[in-house]
């Protein structure tokens, strides 16, 4: 009976365990092996000072930047199972049979380098290396049969008695696991006794851990916890024990000052106190993808990474911003919160939900929550108001009055939005209902509500009314505009209605709210805020915020218990906080971009318990927002430059690298340079602030090519085509809100111009320029030359021409004057040989007179001789001035002659003047008074004289020396 009263306890601390839930759930973000493109299994996780996270993969070493996860593979293609991370950034890991350490080469590429050559060959099975412990840069690396000391670049190997069964690193110590010897401690080379109690023995250590001074926490992997002090062992119980004894502890690591985080074989993971109190747990029922947790990281951002059997959790544990899921089956829309006494209810699409608080908890969300839903309330609730230390629900069905865990209908009819007390006062009497059809007015009467039905006069559907200091009611109407309302004394009936519309102020008469902010009726429109004012009876703009708000279209307002305002934009959610003046403001704007588009469109809802406890409805479930730790948690956002590509291939691996030192920044003395043939670039970027992947957003300009930053955006890669030869500057930075930007970080990069653009291609097209320059100036002086020359030897043809047409002239004249000359000669001839007949005739009258002897001067005879004889006279003139003809016409003819033979006498040249002249025997005999016979004789000798053949023309002879040019 006994045990089965303990076992029913045992199941019932267990359902009770499992079943409770905490109020707000973090953001938690699974990933499969289709998503980083790895191996299910995942052993441990590490991050580096960057942010980079590092996970011990089945296929390799998993790294993650925020955005994009890589894999890089051992060299025996083995899993890792362990990682640890040294001051100088090297990523050591663990495999079967294989130790080392990752660390970027010059291009910020990781490259692998194996430790394993600096153990014996016969010692290099290890086996797998399942934990990695790293103290003041020495490295412990521990297998089943070896822990393997890493120092000054050599490896010391330490066998065990029988087994290692852990390594681990607490209070600046190294501490092991044997299990035949218990808990050592490595000192000055040896491994000393620790803690050699039986229970250190028997168990599998899983994790040891600081608790408070020399005292330390152990945890086991069957056994639960233990706490050691001294040497000295006392068993930890925790409300937990069971729950670990049954689900396993794999892993455990401390989170913060306070607590610590344990992973279970399959129960998920635990954070619990000092005192082993449950602070928070995270299971497949909370979102986990599976509970067999392998490895625990709590990032600089202190939230939480699991590795998991099956795939990558990561929980934000320290975000301000929690779910909260009525019921979790359903996932309902939430509308209206209200914490009434230890109680939080909470109105949704399908009814009102309810569960108890723990008191002691002034973050709600931390508090373990059973929902249920609050009877006769299934539908639509649409808002809830404490008046009169009482709770009232309006429903769809009407309004009800909150009593526990059920509902009581004051009215059924008709559907209700909202409640609005008329009196500023305690307790309040009168109260008003905005319903689908006007206004209900309910009264306070002895402790309880009753319905005093219909308020006349109006008939509007009013789900905004608030009530101004002069007890005016005003209500709006998303497409009338704003109503002023004033009602009876008695309050049954409208007295006077008076609607406002974009002709008294407003922008519109469309999508208008009315609200009560800092004790003012004001109005949320699509242009900012407006309040009312009574001496111009008109709208303006609501100046306590000046331009703040200005051209940005509201929905909705809500003023909390601090003075702050709640709003929301086009379903973004923002606070004006009054508490921290800005920019020249007596408040600063924030917006929360973890809830965009997450709220409910046109039915928003903010409930404002105080800074720690927001409540926000949303499509699914709810929000809860601690807002002092969100302004807590505001930090400045920071970018990694991840992998750079030219064409598929990585030049840069997203590490910056000087002096083999990993840096922030680029070593401006090693600027890339690639070719212009890889002149088309693939930039990808990331942030390594997770909480906030999907929110945040970046901008990038590659200066030397784009003319400013591109616009923000998610997209966290870029590529540039087709980059002219330069050198360029690729920069980006990243935000989550406007003015909350990232430093930049740069990445230089020069492209080479193309083989026929260097500079010695330019030198040789320079040259080669010069050379046809010079090639071209030689020919142009040649052609000039050339062209001189044809022009002179134009020229000269040219003189040649006028001089030989000169010439021809001038021997046409002179061939006229010869042919003249030589008619005169001929006509000359001709009156030789009229004188030879003459003289003839001379003869033949003396002959005559002798015969007749008639010889006086009058005698006819003698009177005709004497006539002849003046002819003769005449004709001998004539002669004369034949030779002078002759002489000009031939004035070289008898020089060339004496020349050539210098033996001719003056009668022979002029026998060869009558002969050049082609004269007849017979003239040449009467010209010179001879005989024919004689001339012949004369041509005879001449022919001698002048030595010519028989054969030869002495007149074709005679005229070729006429002809001949004087040398």
């Amino acid at each position: 009976m006994k045990k089965l009263l303990s076992l029913i306890i045992f199941l019932s601390s267990c359902y009770s365990l499992y079943a409770q839930d905490l109020l707000g759930i973090p953001q938690i973000v699974n990933y499969n092996n289709e998503q980083y493109n790895g191996g299910i299994q995942n052993w441990d996780v590490k991050q580096d000072r960057s942010g980079i996270l590092y996970f011990g993969n089945n296929e390799g070493l998993l790294t993650f930047n925020g955005q994009y996860w890589n894999l890089y593979r051992l060299p025996n293609y083995t899993s890792v199972r362990s990682v640890g991370i040294d001051s100088k950034n090297r990523i050591y890991v663990g495999a079967q049979d294989e130790v080392g350490y990752f660390f970027p080469n010059a291009q910020g590429i990781l490259k692998y380098t194996s430790l394993l050559h600096l153990i014996p060959e016969g010692m290099r099975k290890l086996a797998d290396i399942w934990d990695i412990a790293i103290l003041n840069d020495e490295v412990y690396f521990r297998s089943n049969n070896a822990i393997l000391h890493y120092k000054d670049g050599a490896i010391k190997y330490y066998k065990p008695s029988t087994t290692w069964l852990y390594v681990g690193v607490v209070n600046n110590q190294v501490i092991s696991q044997d299990k035949d010897a218990g808990l050592l401690l490595h000192d000055k080379e040896l491994w000393k006794p620790f803690c050699n109690a039986q229970e250190m023995k028997i168990s599998s250590v899983t994790g040891v851990l600081p608790y408070h001074g020399d005292t330390i926490l152990v945890t086991t992997l069957k056994k639960g916890l233990f706490l050691v002090t001294n040497g000295v062992i006392k068993p930890f119980q925790t409300s937990l024990d069971r729950v670990f004894f049954n689900d396993r502890i794999f892993f455990a690591s401390q989170i913060n000052n306070g607590h610590y985080a344990i992973g279970t074989t399959s129960g998920g993971v635990y954070i619990m106190d000092k005192n082993g109190k449950l602070i928070q747990k995270y299971n497949y029922r909370e979102g986990l993808q599976n509970n067999n947790v392998r490895g625990i990281l709590l990032d600089r951002d202190k939230n939480m990474w699991l590795a998991l059997d099956d795939g990558i959790s990561y929980v934000a544990i320290n975000s301000a911003i929690k779910r909260i899921f009525p019921d979790r089956t359903k996932q309902t829309t939430s509308y209206a919160f209200r914490k009434f006494g230890q109680q939080i209810y909470i109105g949704t699409s399908n009814g009102l939900y309810t569960s108890g608080l723990e008191p002691n908890k002034r973050d709600l969300s931390y508090s373990a929550t059973n929902f249920a839903e609050v009877k006769n309330t299934r539908g639509q609730v649409w808002g809830l108001e404490e008046i009169n230390n009482q709770l009232l629900m309006a429903h769809e069905d009407g309004t009800s009055t909150i009593v526990g865990n059920v509902a009581k209908p004051l009215y059924v009819l008709p559907g209700t939005w909202m409640f609005q007390p008329l009196e500023n006062v305690y307790p309040a009497q009168n109260i008003l209902a905005g319903t689908y059809t006007g206004l209900q007015k309910l009264n306070y009467v002895n402790g309880r509500f009753i319905n005093s039905g219909r308020v006349e006069g109006i008939i509007e559907t009013l789900r905004f009314i608030v009530v101004d200091n002069n007890e005016n009611i005003w209500a709006s109407h998303p497409y009338h505009g704003i109503y002023r309302i004033e009602l009876q004394p008695d309050g049954k009936r409208v007295k006077r209605t008076t609607l406002f519309t974009d002709k008294e102020g407003l922008p519109s008469k469309l999508y208008n709210y009315v609200y009560r902010i800092k004790n003012r009726v004001v109005v949320a429109t699509s242009t900012g805020i407006f309040e009312y004012d009574a001496e111009k009876n008109k709208f303006i703009r609501f100046k306590l915020l000046g331009n703040a708000l200005n051209g940005i279209s509201i929905q909705y307002l809500k003023e909390d218990n601090e003075g702050n305002i709640w709003f929301v934009s086009n379903k973004k959610v923002g606070v004006i906080d009054f508490s921290k003046a800005g920019g020249g403001k007596p408040f600063s704007i924030f917006y929360l971009p973890e809830l965009d588009g997450k709220v409910v469109g046109g039915f928003e809802s903010v409930y404002a318990l105080d800074n720690q406890n927001i409540f926000i409805g949303a499509n699914k479930g709810a929000y809860h927002i601690n807002y002092n730790k969100y302004i807590q948690n505001i930090t400045k956002p920071n970018v990694l430059l991840g992998t750079v590509k030219l064409q598929d291939s990585i030049v840069f691996g997203g590490y910056f690298v000087a002096k083999e030192i990993i840096a922030t920044k680029q070593d401006e003395k090693h600027i890339p340079e690639f070719s212009f043939q890889f002149n088309s670039t693939h930039f990808e970027f990331s942030s390594t602030l997770f909480e906030h992947d999907k929110n945040i957003s970046f901008s990038y300009q590659l200066v030397g090519f784009d003319e400013d930053w591109s616009a923000w955006g998610t997209k966290s890669e870029k590529d540039y085509t087709n980059l002219p030869a330069g050198k360029y500057t690729f920069k980006v930075k990243s935000r989550i809100d406007v003015g909350n930007e990232s430093d930049v970080v740069s990445y230089v990069f020069v492209v080479l111009p193309a083989w026929y653009n260097t500079i010695w291609m330019r030198l040789v097209y320079l040259a080669i320029i010069v050379l046809l320059v010079r090639l071209i100036i030689r020919w142009q002086k040649k052609k000039y030359r050339k062209e001189q020359e044809r022009m002179s030897y134009l020229h000269q043809l040219e003189l040649d021409r006028n001089e030989k047409e000169i010439v021809r002239l001038q021997n046409e004249k002179l061939e006229a004057d010869v042919n003249y000359k030589n008619k005169e000669l001929s006509t000359m001839n001709m009156h030789l040989v009229q004188r030879g007949k003459v003289l003839a005739k001379i003869k033949e009258v003396i002959s005559t007179v002798i015969k007749n002897h008639d010889i006086t001067e009058s005698s006819p005879s003698f009177r005709h001789l004497i006539r002849l004889i003046k002819d003769v006279e005449k004709k001998d003139q004539e002669l004369d001035h034949l030779s002078m003809h002759f002489n000009q016409v031939n004035k070289d003819f008898f020089n060339k002659l004496k020349d050539l033979y210098p033996d001719l006498s003056q009668n022979d040249l002029k026998f060869c003047a009558y002969l050049s002249m082609n004269l007849s025997s017979k003239e040449m005999a009467q010209l010179m008074n001879i005989t024919i016979k004689a001339v012949e004789v004369g041509r005879y000798r001449l022919r001698k004289k002048l030595q010519l053949r028989p054969d030869v023309n002495l007149y074709e002879f005679l005229i070729g020396i006429s002809r001949q040019k004087p040398m």
